[in-house]
């Protein structure tokens, strides 16, 4: 039986007000957060891979189970499609049943996105394509910071450069992503997502429940 899930609700009305201030103080200064040891490794373990076999990257952050991870290998088979997630439980909950098949080249990460995003800013390292699919909101207005557009890691996804792609069940959440983006000197497109097979659990739970999903796409 498929769960049902609520709509995203807010405190916060529209686009928060200190959005532009938050983005432009990030755009400005680097982040200087220390990288723990376990999201080292897992860039160590990517490096090697890139070493080996070096591949166009594809990203995949907040992966989750890796479902999402599994379905953008297929969709990119001549790319190393990494995901990334923190949470070991979620990640040690992917299956055979999420893989589509032979010659799918994909690698599931334990570590924080940013961690990640900022040890391939500094390897000086670009991705050709970089989807964030259902984030945590943090809808809360006092949690702007903990948004990805509001965090410091965000001038590291931004140098990273690719195709990038964000869906969310909140509006806001998607539009603040695009402003902050073309803060940022990159123009996208926000929309509703069309009709599609789902690329997340997350995202068939969302349909099923009647949600609208958004889609940011850029550049």
């Amino acid at each position: 039986m498929q769960q049902i899930s609520r709509p995203v609700t807010s405190n916060q009305p529209g686009l928060h007000p200190r959005l532009a201030e938050r983005v432009r103080k990030h755009l400005r200064s680097p982040n200087r957060r220390p990288v723990p040891d376990f999201s080292r490794a897992a860039f160590a373990e990517l490096a090697r891979l890139q070493e080996e076999d070096p591949r166009p990257l594809v990203l995949d952050s907040f992966c989750g189970t890796g479902m999402s991870t599994a379905l953008l290998a297929a969709r990119h088979p001549q790319h190393r499609v990494v995901g990334i997630d923190r949470s070991a439980d979620r990640l040690g909950r992917h299956t055979a049943a999420d893989t589509p098949g032979s010659g799918a080249s994909y690698h599931l990460l334990r570590a924080e996105c940013e961690d990640i995003w900022q040890l391939i800013r500094e390897a000086g390292w670009r991705v050709d394509y970089h989807y964030l699919l259902y984030p945590n909101p943090w809808p809360k207005a006092a949690h702007l910071q903990r948004r990805i557009h509001g965090h410091p890691g965000f001038a590291d996804l931004v140098a990273l450069g690719g195709r990038i792609e964000l869906r969310s069940n909140w509006q806001t959440y998607v539009e603040e992503f695009g402003v902050a983006l073309l803060l940022a000197g990159i123009p996208g497109l926000v929309r509703q997502l069309p009709e599609g097979p789902a690329l997340t659990r997350f995202e068939a739970k969302y349909r099923a429940s009647g949600h609208a999903l958004w889609q940011y796409q850029g550049p």
